[in-house]
């Protein structure tokens, strides 16, 4: 079962920081993210989803590619290409996967202008050392599906100074 965990930050460009951070903690194995959705909220108090995943760009080069192939078949492969990727690239729009938009949105609705929100469903990590990696970044724990200890350990280490580099 995947945990969610949503962080507020006073800055615009803070969530996508950490964001990139927990990227790169999956790319060494460290975490596994189900979806991680950063939604600022601009001086206007408009808000905006930053997805990190584009599903209408994915099904538009998949049903490109079966367009093509099935156009091949038929002696059209223009048309059956333009047919797919559009049909490819709406599907991709319509399917909603991980978090709900109108919950992210409603929730970073909430918070003042100029401000970001990290919505991050994780599948399973290695507490200490992603705990390691996030020590000192800051923000505020809003929501989660942790335990009450998980949540205040979390919290502990996103308020604690990073600890200076062993030199």
């Amino acid at each position: 079962m995947s945990n969610l965990v949503v962080i507020a930050y006073d800055d615009p460009f803070k969530a996508e920081e950490v964001r990139t951070m927990l990227r790169k903690m999956q790319q060494d194995y460290l975490i596994d993210l189900e979806d991680a959705v950063v939604a600022v909220k601009d001086e206007k108090g408009k808000v905006k989803l930053h997805q990190m995943y584009r599903l209408a760009a994915a099904g538009a080069l998949s049903g490109g590619f079966w367009g093509t192939l099935i156009g091949l078949i038929f002696m059209s492969p223009l048309l059956g290409m333009a047919v797919g990727a559009s049909a490819g690239a709406v599907s991709g729009a319509l399917t909603d996967v991980g978090i709900n938009d109108d919950f992210m949105k409603n929730l970073a609705a909430s918070f003042k202008n100029g401000s970001s929100v990290l919505f991050v469903l994780v599948r399973k990590a290695t507490p200490d050392k992603v705990l390691a990696e996030l020590q000192g970044t800051g923000g505020k724990v809003i929501k989660t599906s942790l335990t009450h200890d998980e949540e205040e350990k979390l919290q502990a280490v996103l308020d604690a100074a990073k600890a200076p580099a062993a030199g």
